[in-house]
């Protein structure tokens, strides 16, 4: 447990981007557990907390505190890739709470009114952005984001412009900037059916299977050639072939979203085709993570943030990879479309593509913003538990909601005639919603566990090796 400072003071507000992260990432847990009873109990918290309405605010805190971490893993990367100090610590830190508090008033605003009259009470008759899944934010919160947004990547911008040019801060800040530039789509919402799915897709899968890779791909070279000592020669050049295909992919990938929207049909071969290539740059990310560990040069004491990050890259191979391939296909798409397969397909790639993507970075940054270069072993152990506990839990969830995806269209939608209708189907997928909050509820006690590693100390063995300046490597156990 050597002591050891950041770099660069202004690192320091990554620190609050970070732990608003946390306490938003708990919060999306939370009603994601309340949505998986209600799938059970259908009046389970009502008329309090309406399905629809459960479900708003466990997908919008799932893209906040994402965006959180993004971009507090963005102030503490940049000023130490530029080996210089934020631009302008100060809006950063305003940044922060603008976006914090837009973000806790649209949750109330959603929780405390219908739907219907938050669109009425915002404006949105001044400009319909409402209603669509993923972007029912007020036009007022959409604003703010922009705001923020164009904010952060000022203050991101300067900072690398004024010191060192490297691929990492390149490939990231193509990422941020792609970002910001796609989500003013939400703001068209054309009254033509396909036209507004397709801006909405242009939103929702260029961000994640787009630009957000590169994010993905920038914070992780970042740990590898921290925790490694891999020379950086050498994780560029993968770097740079990780994000071309997963951007070649990605872009035409998006036409796996066409397929039955009313857009011609030469889309049923490019989406099929760049769709099921998807997976390649995910299987490279793992071989590069694993590659990396390998030829690392140093033993670094900060073990838990390795795990987390040959984590990333296996569960992102998993859950954005395979099981996007399972029904990617456009054969197959025709009747998993819609099911929970989707569903299943949706949780892991979040889970292994990006949210393991921004714990990776918060374990590597936070001991170090706390003064130290590595946790305490027993914390790290916790850590690494929490890691196991939660992947876990999702492994239950995502085979749970497998089966109950095949079981769907195998009764309602393969059948060409008196298929069973859909509420009776849902009734015969109970066992497999039971497993599904099962792993739930395993997947918040492994949070709990990684929150509460946060506060666990360090030994009386450790305390007095560091008394005696020889503190034991925390990868060299007995």
């Amino acid at each position: 447990m050597q002591a050891a400072t950041v770099k660069y003071k202004s690192q320091a507000v990554a620190t609050y981007y970070f732990v608003g992260a946390l306490a938003l990432f708990v919060g999306q847990i939370v009603f994601g557990l309340a949505l998986g009873l209600q799938y059970l109990i259908g009046d389970f918290a009502f008329p309090y907390i309406p399905f629809n309405q459960a479900r708003m605010v466990h997908t919008n805190l799932l893209i906040v505190w994402l965006l959180f971490g993004f971009m507090g893993a963005a102030y503490y990367l940049v000023p130490e890739e530029s080996e210089t100090e934020l631009w302008s610590p100060k809006l950063a830190i305003a940044l922060f709470w603008i976006f914090l508090l837009a973000g806790a008033l649209t949750i109330v605003g959603y929780l405390a009114v219908p739907y219907a009259k938050l669109a009425e009470l915002t404006g949105n008759e001044l400009l319909q952005t409402m209603g669509r899944e993923f972007l029912e934010q007020p036009l007022p919160t959409k604003v703010g984001i922009v705001i923020v947004a164009l904010g952060f990547l000022l203050n991101i911008t300067m900072t690398m412009l004024k010191g060192r040019k490297t691929s990492i801060t390149l490939v990231l800040w193509m990422g941020l900037a792609g970002l910001a530039l796609l989500f003013l789509f939400s703001f068209y919402n054309p009254s033509n059916l396909v036209k507004d799915k397709m801006a909405w897709w242009w939103v929702v899968h260029l961000w994640v299977e787009g630009v957000w890779e590169l994010i993905l791909g920038a914070l992780l070279a970042f740990v590898l050639i921290k925790t490694t000592g891999v020379d950086r020669e050498v994780i560029d050049k993968w770097l740079y072939v990780i994000i071309a295909m997963a951007l070649i992919t990605g872009i035409l990938g998006t036409g796996h979203h066409y397929y039955f929207i009313g857009l011609p049909e030469y889309w049923l071969w490019i989406g099929s085709v760049f769709s099921a290539l998807e997976p390649v740059p995910f299987f490279m990310m793992t071989v590069f993570a694993f590659n990396m560990v390998q030829r690392r040069r140093r033993e670094h004491p900060n073990q838990a943030a390795v795990l987390w990050a040959v984590g990333t890259s296996v569960m992102g191979f998993l859950g954005a990879g395979l099981w996007g391939f399972i029904h990617t296909l456009s054969p197959v798409n025709y009747y998993t479309h819609g099911t929970q397969v989707t569903a299943a397909h949706g949780h892991l790639a979040f889970y292994g593509a990006y949210v393991l993507v921004v714990i990776t970075m918060i374990s590597y940054a936070m001991p170090i913003l706390r003064g130290r270069e590595a946790n305490p072993k027993r914390a790290q152990a916790l850590e690494m538990w929490s890691f196991w506990i939660m992947t876990i839990g999702m492994g239950v969830m995502v085979l749970a909601l497998t089966g109950a995806g095949i079981l769907q269209v195998w009764l309602q939608r393969l059948p060409t005639e008196n298929p069973m209708g859909f509420m009776a189907t849902q009734e015969q997928l109970r066992f497999f919603y039971w497993l599904r909050l099962g792993g739930g509820v395993g997947f918040l006690v492994g949070l709990i566990a990684y929150l509460a590693s946060f506060f666990v100390g360090a030994s009386a063995e450790e305390r007095a090796a560091v008394g005696a300046g020889s503190m034991p490597n925390p990868a060299q156990r007995a």
